[in-house]
């Protein structure tokens, strides 16, 4: 059956070619990218059906307008795959002093999945990258009163996004299933190359479990789990996701920041 698809970060890296490889199965595939060249070169790389949605997802206001966008169109979304992510950037900073990893790798997730879901099935399914990289949250930091290195902020704002992954989903008992899942460390994605200058290995790895991960029956009834595919298996995040009391401070934290400002 043909589902329709949105992968936020689909102009290149795992995030095209995950794009690719659905869309050659017959999905339609909602493109999301921020610069409008490079999503109109995804687009025609792509194939197949596909709409081009683009937004600044460090801006709450474009994220609320991607939303809004795609509910005008689909009355039905059946997965998300929440594949945009940021390491290093010139500037850390979001205009409101938030940090820009925290913004676009937990914050902006969270916003546009709670926006889309009345018109997710509960079949359907969330697929949020999260990374082998996982730290405690450093609360001061994720609200913005604190400066934290590009591999810090990185590290915990992916764990952030595997905590809400959990929380999310034990608010959602019916579906959809939404997993948090690590796609391959030091994948040769535009980030691993610029963070860490190496090649990096085989897009292909993490292209398979994200394939898997939101369409698969391995997935089924994996909504609440982290799936490590270092490992090849379904595994325990870092023990900090565990702790129901950093967790809860961790919800609060995500929340307070996307309450609507007075």
């Amino acid at each position: 059956m043909t589902k329709t698809i949105l992968i936020t970060g689909a102009t290149d890296g795992i995030g095209l070619l995950t794009a690719q490889a659905l869309a050659a199965e017959g999905h339609k595939i909602l493109l999301h990218g921020r610069n409008a060249a490079k999503l109109e070169a995804a687009a025609k790389t792509v194939g197949g059906t596909t709409e081009q949605y683009l937004a600044d997802l460090f801006n709450m206001a474009d994220v609320r307008a991607l939303t809004a966008s795609i509910r005008a169109k689909h009355s039905q979304v059946d997965v998300i795959i929440n594949n945009a992510g940021i390491l290093k950037t010139p500037n850390t900073e979001t205009p409101d002093a938030h940090d820009i990893r925290f913004v676009v790798n937990t914050f902006a997730p969270y916003a546009l999945t709670r926006d889309l879901l009345p018109i997710i099935p509960t079949d359907g399914r969330v697929v949020n990258l999260s990374s082998a990289a996982q730290a405690p949250i450093d609360l001061d930091a994720m609200l913005g009163r604190k400066k934290l290195d590009d591999m810090g902020a990185y590290a915990q704002s992916k764990l952030a996004i595997t905590i809400w992954s959990r929380e999310m989903a034990k608010e959602l008992p019916e579906g959809p299933v939404i997993v948090a899942v690590n796609p391959g460390s030091l994948l040769a994605s535009k980030m691993v190359k610029e963070g860490f200058g190496i090649a990096g290995n085989d897009l292909s790895i993490g292209v398979n479990i994200l394939r898997e991960a939101a369409l698969g029956a391995s997935f089924a009834d994996a909504s609440g789990k982290y799936f490590d595919n270092d490992s090849g298996q379904f595994a325990q995040p870092h023990a900090a996701a565990l702790d129901t009391a950093h967790s809860a401070d961790v919800m609060k934290a995500i929340q307070d920041v996307l309450a609507p400002q007075p």
